[in-house]
């Protein structure tokens, strides 16, 4: 009987050892693909037609936007000095297979005009330690305008 309770003993030692390298690997394997926690600076707009990108227009000190990612939690503000309106969102968001999905619960006045139509806004994204650029595609999949943006933190 003391013989099985060994083991017993051993195989639960080895099974959860093999269960915490399977956890390591995981963990390594998630740090390895750059995450959206964090704070981003709009750096340019992409404007695409049929032949891909037609223009580029970078941001400046008149049209500014930042976007502050925590685990689950979105939230972004615009500034556009030549606009008198304010411009802000907040929501939950998700980022699985280079897919971006922002689902926002409210804004300022002129985006819960827009949420009340639409609360989810997806994107294809294309990201780096340093940057990433989420792209909107249209219902047949063709990409139609992009925004590129700089981690500051």
């Amino acid at each position: 009987m003391k013989n099985y309770y060994v083991l017993f003993v051993l195989l639960a030692l080895f099974m959860s050892c093999k269960d915490m390298d399977k956890n390591t690997e995981d963990e390594s394997q998630m740090k390895d693909e750059p995450a959206l926690e964090g704070a981003w600076e709009l750096v340019s707009f992409l404007n695409y037609d049929a032949d891909g990108v037609a223009d580029t227009i970078n941001s400046s000190n008149d049209y500014k936007q930042m976007k502050m990612y925590s685990q689950s939690k979105i939230m972004w503000s615009r500034l556009r000095t030549g606009d008198s309106l304010d411009w802000f969102g907040v929501g939950d968001y998700t980022f699985e297979d280079g897919i971006l999905t922002e689902v926002l619960d409210y804004g300022s006045k002129a985006m819960n005009n827009r949420i009340k139509d639409n609360s989810h806004f997806q994107f294809e994204i294309e990201i780096t330690d340093t940057t990433f650029t989420q792209i909107e595609v249209d219902s047949l999949g063709h990409r139609i305008y992009a925004e590129t943006y700089r981690r500051i933190e």
